[in-house]
C-alpha cells in the first residue's frame, strides 16, 4: 500500500509538469484586456503549440479551449472575441479578449507544449473585468437659503424664486456710490445740461454769421481793386 501511494504521488507530481506563476489582470467592460504568455524562441524549432483555456490548467490540454496555436499560425479558434495579437514567431502567445464582458472573469490557463516527457510549460492567470464607474453627483442645485445640517428633505426645496422679505431702509445695503447728494443737486445738474444744450446751436449760429460777414469783405475788397484798376 506505500509502494501504491508513493507511485501516485510521485505519477501526480510528474503530470503537472512546470507550472509558471500567473498574473492578475483587470479590466473594464468595452475595454480590450491582454492576458500575457510568453515562451523562450531561439531558433525555428522551438516554436510550439499552445493553448488556451478556462480555468485552471489541467494534466494536459486545456479545459474549456479558447484558442490554439501550432506556434506559426492560429489553428483554431472558438470565439472571435479572444485573439493572439502578439507576435508568435518571437513566442508571444498573449490573449487579447475583445470588447471584455463581465462574464470573461476567471482563471484562464495558458499551456505551451514543450516536447519531452511533462516539460509543457504552464501559467494561470486570474482575469477581473468590471463595471467602469461613473459618478453619481447630482449637478449643484442653488437654493436661496442654505440648509443646515439637521434640515429635512422638505427643507431644501426652496428655489432661486422665492420671494425675498422686505429690508427696511436702515437695513439696507449702501452703494458705493451716489450721483447726487440730494434733490436740489440732481435739479442743478439738469438744469446746467439744459443750458449747455441751449447755448451750442445759438453759438453755432454767431460763427455761421462771422464767416459769412469775411466772405462779404473779401467781394467788396475785390470788386474795389478792379474799380481802381479799371480807372
Amino acid at each position: 500500500q506505500l509502494c501504491a501511494l508513493c507511485s501516485t504521488t510521485v505519477f501526480v507530481f510528474l503530470s503537472t509538469g512546470p507550472t509558471v506563476l500567473g498574473s492578475v489582470v483587470k479590466g473594464n467592460v468595452g475595454q480590450n484586456i491582454t492576458v500575457p504568455c510568453f515562451y523562450r524562441v531561439r531558433r525555428a524549432e522551438d516554436l510550439t503549440s499552445m493553448c488556451w483555456g478556462r480555468d485552471s490548467c489541467p494534466v494536459s490540454k486545456c479545459y474549456e479551449t479558447i484558442i490554439w496555436t501550432d506556434g506559426w499560425k492560429v489553428t483554431e479558434q472558438y470565439n472571435s472575441r479572444y485573439m493572439l495579437k502578439g507576435n508568435l514567431l518571437m513566442g508571444d502567445v498573449s490573449l487579447t479578449i475583445v470588447n471584455a464582458e463581465e462574464a470573461d472573469s476567471g482563471i484562464y490557463c495558458c499551456r505551451v507544449e514543450i516536447s519531452g516527457w511533462f516539460n509543457d510549460q504552464t501559467s494561470n492567470h486570474n482575469v477581473v473585468i468590471e463595471k467602469a464607474r461613473i459618478s453619481t453627483a447630482s449637478p449643484h442645485t442653488y437654493t436661496s437659503e442654505q440648509t443646515s445640517a439637521s434640515g429635512t428633505a422638505s427643507e431644501s426645496s426652496y428655489t432661486i424664486g422665492r420671494t425675498w422679505p422686505s429690508v427696511s431702509a436702515s437695513e439696507a445695503p449702501q452703494t458705493a456710490s451716489s450721483p447726487c447728494s440730494s434733490t436740489s443737486d440732481c435739479l442743478d445738474v439738469t438744469s446746467n445740461l439744459q443750458n449747455v444744450s441751449v447755448s451750442l446751436p445759438i453759438q453755432q449760429y454767431s460763427e455761421n454769421w462771422l464767416y459769412i460777414g469775411i466772405g462779404l469783405c473779401a467781394v467788396l475788397l475785390v470788386i474795389l481793386i478792379l474799380a481802381l484798376f479799371l480807372t
